[in-house]
């Protein structure tokens, strides 16, 4: 009795694979060799943005989980580990990682800090991946974006306490007219860490004060908040013993965030000071994600746009 052996079996998935196959017989088994080919799947898009919050699995491989995207070109891995650049770091694709080769339904990376791994790939649809590991049994999935076509809104707003960390400081750069006086007017710096669940300082120091003149004023807690619109997100800063503010929070490009005030219906622009790239070496290859943890809040906007 024959029996149909299927190697890799994704047909029919438009750019990831071809329409024919070839059968070779061996004895009496038949081998259907896959239509899928794996480098030209890797090379279909310019930039795979790892939807980190579609993960699966209890482990980790760790250059997948501090890029923001991954990119194959021609034998190189490239990736984006920083919010801030991307479209811009590397014409694009972000810096020099690794190597990588393709067999049928696996790719061989070899990064530069994390050493060799060996991935299976598996087209979902069109614009899918999905890299599994068998070693820690866990999968990443990839979305496909042209350089001419990627989702900055998506990347902003879902990996928005990253950015806000990509920074020294943040320095206020305009106030609106418009506006009730509250004290938040006075302050000039934002300063965010993950450390403690979200701890903030803040300056009002004068405009244009080199970072390392900054005297923190204030500190406290900040977090923020997810709503029942993707882009919009809320800020609080909770000062220690000065109660706290809200905000409605946007990101208007990869250096430049409006805080809208809501109670006082002003609106600040900052921009980050002290961009922090990073690299492949020593403790500069990038902050690792974590699925978005952030509570909801049930509001609506405020701002009028």
């Amino acid at each position: 009795m024959r029996t149909r052996k299927i190697l890799f079996g994704l047909l029919g998935i438009g750019l990831l694979a071809s329409s024919c196959y070839t059968e070779v017989i061996l004895d009496d088994d038949i081998i259907v060799e896959s239509p899928f080919n794996t480098n030209q799947a890797l090379q279909a898009y310019d930039l795979w943005y790892v939807d980190i919050n579609a993960t699966k699995g209890n482990g980790e491989v760790p250059f997948l989980q501090r890029a923001f995207t991954i990119s194959f070109d021609r034998g190189i891995v490239y990736a984006n580990n920083n919010i801030a650049g991307v479209g811009k770091t590397g014409n694009g694709l972000g810096i020099d990682v690794g190597s990588y080769s393709t067999l049928s339904g696996v790719v061989d990376i070899d990064h530069d800090i994390d050493g060799f791994w060996e991935l299976d790939v598996y087209a979902i649809n069109n614009s899918t991946l999905e890299l599994y590991d068998s070693r820690s049994n866990t999968s990443y999935f990839l979305n496909g974006y042209q350089r001419n076509n990627f989702d900055y809104d998506r990347l902003f707003y879902e990996n928005i306490n990253l950015l806000l960390q990509e920074y020294g400081a943040w320095e206020k750069t305009f106030t609106s007219e418009v506006g009730a006086i509250n004290e938040f007017d006075n302050e000039n710096f934002l300063q965010f860490f993950s450390d403690n669940g979200g701890y903030f300082r803040s300056s009002i120091d004068a405009s244009g004060t080199p970072l390392s003149n900054l005297e923190w004023d204030y500190e406290g807690d900040y977090e923020v908040f997810d709503t029942n619109d993707e882009t919009l997100k809320t800020l609080t800063l909770d000062y220690d013993f000065l109660g706290n503010d809200y905000f409605e929070l946007y990101v208007i490009d990869d250096s430049t965030v409006e805080l809208y005030h809501v109670a006082s219906e002003t609106v600040y622009e900052f921009g980050g000071r002290g961009f922090i790239q990073y690299l492949k070496s020593d403790s500069k290859t990038g902050k690792k994600r974590v699925k978005s943890a952030n509570k909801k809040m049930n509001v609506t906007r405020k701002r009028k746009m």
